[in-house]
């Protein structure tokens, strides 16, 4: 049996292979053609953090693959608030066939698996995002920009910077990250990414200085500069990351053809331009169908890894 917390627990061919998979599974879908490889079971999703793709992408996927899924919100479930969260993993993981959680802390999603008696997936910690990474990857493999990448995330170091490096270093391409000064990636998990990139050949660089990262990218994309949780932190962040918008002058530094994604809700004005966040809205929200399509594929990968 295995679990999805981060992508540094996969190989190269195990990530490919999960594409794949959401790869047909969206291709039968476009022509009508319905396998339920996930009849008659049941995803129990725990959401301490809210969120609209994430819930909608994994009800309607379950329920596209024959099984349903069971929405547990923050007004149902604490966990590690009252009972122990290796509890409430041994009661759910009893009675649903999978779990799906979106939380904060990283240390409560490792606490569940290693009591889950079924596949646990992380839809979101303040620390990874690697579901997201997935239908990114599949976006760009779609939109034939999956060779030879050299990546530019530009802003916060977060769980989506973190995700992005341990996509690069497991798949093998170039990733620039560049970040307010004080608003740096985790170096632990920073480190961890760098020893897998030796292995594959990538190269991970972080710097402060945004055009520095995007100059000859051919993929380019940010998140936003607020996150759930850090509200209280709004008027300072966003004098804090002036200058890292990307713009059409900072996109004009990238590789002609250059892709632009993220991960949404954009705030435009913030994070990203008006005029960037159109002309590149197509791929984007091909990037936010692909959320269904990916974790399809990683929900029907993690059910057969438990047969083998």
């Amino acid at each position: 049996m295995r679990h999805f917390l981060t992508l540094k627990d996969f190989s190269k061919e195990e990530i490919l292979e999960i594409i794949d998979i959401g790869l047909e599974i969206k291709k039968n879908l476009k022509s009508k053609i319905y396998k339920q490889e996930l009849k008659n079971q049941t995803l129990g999703m725990i959401f301490e953090k809210s969120s609209t793709r994430t819930r909608v992408s994994f009800e309607v996927g379950m329920f596209q693959l024959g099984g349903h899924a069971l929405f547990l919100s923050n007004r149902d479930i604490h966990l590690g608030r009252g009972e122990p969260v290796k509890d409430t993993a041994r009661v759910i993981s009893s009675m649903c066939d999978m779990v799906m959680i979106r939380t904060y802390e990283h240390s409560k999603i490792e606490e569940f698996a290693a009591y889950s008696k079924v596949p646990v997936i992380n839809g979101l910690t303040d620390s990874y995002h690697p579901v997201q990474l997935l239908a990114d990857y599949m976006t760009l493999v779609e939109h034939k920009a999956e060779k030879n990448i050299v990546a530019a995330y530009v802003g916060d170091g977060n769980n989506m910077t973190h995700s992005w490096m341990m996509l690069a270093a497991k798949l093998g391409f170039e990733l620039r990250i560049a970040t307010p000064k004080g608003y740096e990636v985790d170096e632990k998990i920073l480190q961890v990414a760098l020893g897998f990139a030796k292995e594959s050949g990538a190269v991970i660089k972080t710097m402060n200085d945004p055009a520095e990262a995007v100059l000859g990218a051919s993929v380019v994309t940010t998140d936003t500069w607020v996150s759930m949780g850090q509200e209280d932190e709004k008027e300072e962040r966003i004098k804090t990351f002036k200058g890292f918008m990307v713009d059409d002058g900072m996109m004009s530094l990238a590789q002609d053809g250059a892709k632009f994604l993220h991960c949404l809700p954009a705030y435009r004005g913030l994070e990203v331009s008006e005029g960037v966040f159109e002309k590149h809205s197509e791929i984007i929200f091909n990037e936010a169908e692909n959320r269904l399509h990916a974790q399809k594929g990683l929900m029907v990968w993690l059910d057969k890894q438990r047969n083998l």
